[in-house]
């Protein structure tokens, strides 16, 4: 497994929750990474990506302002610090390492090359 969530949970809507992706290097060096997520039942759907220099993040519209991707390059971890949270943003969470050249910041959009295993994000109301 070369891409590991973890921080997923329960929590009540309002609060806040902070997921971390962790990477090899060869995995994490060098490439956009991304957050999506797939509420049971549903398609899984874009979250959030940064670019390899951080210089560059992209969000769903569902997301925006509430959650923030981050990255560290020294430890290879990627995280989703998601406050705000909502009901609706219950799903199985997956960090992405993106595709050669398929983090697209204008489109907020990544075409994904590797996939984590998921981890749950259940929010009560």
């Amino acid at each position: 497994v070369e891409l590991v969530e973890s921080g997923g949970g329960s929590v009540q809507a309002g609060n806040s929750l902070r997921l971390v992706c962790a990477a090899s290097e060869r995995m994490f060096s060098g490439h956009a990474m991304g957050w999506f997520r797939q509420p049971t039942g549903q398609e899984r759907e874009f979250v959030a990506a940064i670019s390899w220099t951080g210089l560059s993040a992209t969000y769903a519209d569902s997301v925006k302002g509430r959650f923030n991707i981050s990255r560290d390059n020294v430890r290879y971890r990627v995280y989703l610090q998601m406050n705000s949270l909502k009901t609706e943003d219950t799903a199985v969470y997956y960090c992405a390492k993106s595709a050669p050249r398929g983090f697209d910041p204008e489109r907020a959009s990544m075409i994904v090359g590797v996939w984590g295993q998921g981890t749950q994000v259940t929010v009560s109301s």
